[in-house]
């Protein structure tokens, strides 16, 4: 009796796990928050690749209304960004912008499943109310396999919810 108590018992804090354990397998950002009108620095954590096969590229779609993107080289890695026009004009520091990065993608690399690594970028949020939550949909490729974090909960929901979330920031208050 006591030895199928414990069973039950050490079963149960296992499966009490799980959902924490499958929420850090995700492609995150590192800073979930950060003012609106900020300058961000996005750091993006790959935890894992596609089964055991490593990641050999990451690309991000930048959204509208995220400007002045800037991404930081990784050694071992091909960098590239798309850029294209703006659905409008952004002032930067007295400046109004209307083109610029639309998606970075690192490529080329290797980052074993059982190693972890961030791919890192600057860029300037947008002037949004506080509580909006910006996506940053990105597409993880492996040597066999994909990760498509591209999933935006609908109203109601959140990323827990699923399967592949795309990395979001929630803008708050301006210092």
């Amino acid at each position: 009796m006591i030895r199928e108590t414990r069973g039950a018992i050490l079963a149960a804090a296992v499966l009490a796990c799980l959902p924490a354990a499958s929420a850090l397998a995700h492609t995150t950002l590192e800073a979930k928050q950060a003012p609106a009108g900020s300058t961000y620095k996005a750091v993006l954590r790959v935890g894992h690749g596609c089964g055991d096969s490593p990641t050999t590229a990451l690309r991000v779609q930048i959204p509208e209304g995220v400007v002045a993107v800037k991404p930081m080289p990784k050694p071992g890695w091909t960098l590239t960004t798309k850029e294209g026009q703006y659905a409008q004009a952004y002032d930067y520091y007295g400046e109004k912008l209307t083109k610029g990065v639309t998606e970075i993608a690192w490529t080329g690399g290797s980052l074993p499943d059982a190693h972890y690594d961030e791919f890192v970028f600057r860029a300037k949020l947008p002037d949004q109310p506080v509580g909006t939550v910006i996506h940053f949909p990105v597409v993880q490729e492996c040597e066999k396999g994909v990760h498509r974090w591209i999933e935006i909960p609908e109203p109601g929901k959140s990323p827990d919810d699923y399967k592949e979330p795309a990395p979001s920031v929630t803008l708050t208050a301006k210092p």
